[in-house]
């Protein structure tokens, strides 16, 4: 099996980030993302994914390592004060370094 390493940026945000975010992921080069509602408690409290204006959402992107860090780097100077947001990275690797 013949892998590639990758960087997959996880960000979970409030539904009302969603363009933002989806402008910021493919301004850096993206060739896609995967996006889902999600429900959680965090230092905001509880955040029901029922009424889709104050829910989260979940985003996921695998990028290059250096476009990886571009984004973190843009959401933190960007876009943290403005939403409740957090993000974090996962070196992976990958089948197929295409797709990405």
């Amino acid at each position: 099996m013949n892998t590639h390493p990758m960087t997959k940026v996880t960000i979970v945000c409030e539904a009302f980030a969603r363009e933002s975010v989806l402008r910021l992921v493919e301004s850096v080069g993206a060739h896609g993302y995967t996006l889902f509602a999600v429900e959680g408690s965090g230092a905001r409290g509880v955040r029901p994914a029922d009424i889709q204006e104050f829910s989260n959402i979940q985003v996921e992107v695998i990028l290059q390592p250096p476009a990886a860090e571009q984004l973190l780097h843009r959401l933190q100077s960007e876009l943290f004060a403005k939403y409740a947001m957090v993000a974090y990275a996962s070196e992976i690797q990958v089948l197929r370094p295409s797709k990405f």
